[in-house]
């Protein structure tokens, strides 16, 4: 650090504050030191550090699966929203269980978690341990610790609303399971906008957000006119039980979906969605995080992050 000083011309003091990613450094004596490190090849020494600040710089992060997109791609954009504040990411799974997913975590001496998606749905059965800081995706926001969501409810709201202005008499709702948050929340928007519109909501089909599930929901859905999906890949496997029933999409059905995976735009037809920001969700969910870790912020917090329409091909009037 010393050999960085010198080269970039200020004190020892000054290349400490940019090492920690302290705000208080001038952009351009940023720049200098950065540009002193980079030539004279100079790492942190992490553990050093960690003795240092009493903190791992490094983030836990549980989920149950990583067979849903939603999570994948909350897990890249995690990573990389760490990443951007210094921090590690070290992924634990939640299949003995939340509480078992936190002393593994607590072992591994991380200085905080978030807790993905379905997961959330395990948290309140297990109290965290003592110490270990939290930020939960997908809980209420009165849930008593930090939490980030999508507006769910809002975006499936916007997604009903849209299939009766297309002159649907009805909409179905193909959800998710039943202890999920998110799923619960999206039920909780469409079931809101039928009965605003003096209809009576028809029965819920339950799929479990996989696009096989969505496929099998088909036969229930037969009769349907409009139906907006919990998800988009059990979207796609409603689409090909349609097809394979000699329905069109969107000439006889109009589907809706949630989330705007990357692929949706390539279904065919191309799906009508509700767009979920996970970058900012990840973004929000590791700010909350490193506040509480750093000591800037001490009580819990809720943040709510809005959510799109994106309409293609997959809707149309009724």
């Amino acid at each position: 650090m010393a050999m960085v000083a010198t080269r970039a011309g200020v004190s020892g003091q000054t290349v400490s504050r940019v090492v920690n990613g302290s705000p208080r450094v001038d952009p351009a004596t940023r720049a200098r030191v950065e540009g002193a490190m980079a030539e004279l090849g100079y790492r942190p020494h992490r553990a050093a550090r960690a003795l240092r600040t009493g903190r791992s710089q490094t983030i836990g992060l549980v989920v149950t699966t990583l067979a849903t997109v939603g999570n994948s791609r909350m897990l890249q954009a995690t990573a990389e929203a760490a990443a951007e504040r210094g921090y590690a990411l070290t992924l634990v799974t939640a299949a003995d269980g939340v509480a078992e997913a936190f002393e593994r975590l607590v072992e591994q001496e991380v200085d905080g978690a978030i807790v993905l998606n379905e997961a959330s749905a395990l948290v309140s059965g297990a109290r965290p341990p003592a110490g270990l800081r939290l930020v939960v995706v997908d809980a209420p926001t009165d849930a008593g610790f930090s939490s980030v969501h999508s507006d769910h409810r809002g975006g499936a709201a916007e997604a009903t609303a849209r299939l009766l202005a297309l002159g649907h008499d009805t909409v179905h709702h193909l959800a998710g399971p039943a202890e999920s948050f998110a799923a619960a929340e999206r039920e909780r928007g469409w079931r809101e906008t039928l009965v605003a519109a003096g209809i009576r909501a028809p029965a819920v089909v339950r799929g479990d957000w996989s696009s096989d599930s969505g496929f099998a929901a088909g036969a229930g859905l037969a009769a349907a006119s409009a139906v907006f999906c919990a998800n988009d890949q059990m979207a796609l496997g409603l689409l090909r039980a349609f097809s394979e029933s000699g329905r069109r999409v969107p000439e006889d059905v109009g589907v809706i979906g949630f989330d705007d995976v990357p692929d949706a735009a390539n279904y065919r037809p191309p799906l009508t969605t509700v767009r979920q920001d996970f970058e900012a969700l990840a973004h929000r969910a590791v700010e909350v995080l490193v506040a509480e870790i750093e000591g800037s912020s001490r009580s819990a917090r809720s943040s709510v992050i809005p959510t799109s329409l994106v309409e293609r091909a997959s809707a149309a009037a009724g």
